[in-house]
């Protein structure tokens, strides 16, 4: 079995920049005027659907034995998926507001 840190060890460099990417990402998702906010979500959509499509393919080729890459790729999906379906009922909901009102 191997231990936590020796896979901490082995990819620090990785971690270090999933770590950076965060916070990267959380500072340009904070300063995005809420005018750009549909269409930066219809690109999002389109992101992560490649995410789910891609943690899919490597939970197909993990090992049945790797159980780190299979619950990661599980967790990938899952998060994926409801940002998909997050993105676009947002999307939806502020397009409804552009729409003509039926008396």
């Amino acid at each position: 079995m191997v231990n936590i840190l020796q896979l901490f060890v082995e990819n620090r460099e990785f971690i270090f920049l999933i770590i950076v990417s965060i916070f990267l990402g959380i500072e340009v998702i904070s300063n995005v005027p809420a005018v750009l906010h549909t269409p930066l979500m219809s690109g999002a959509n389109a992101i992560h659907g490649v995410v789910i499509i891609g943690s899919i393919i490597i939970m197909l080729e993990a090992h049945p034995t790797n159980y780190l890459a299979l619950i990661l790729g599980f967790f990938a999906v899952v998060l994926g998926t409801l940002n998909v379906v997050g993105g676009f009922v947002v999307t939806n909901r502020m397009l409804e507001m552009f729409k003509k009102k039926e008396k």
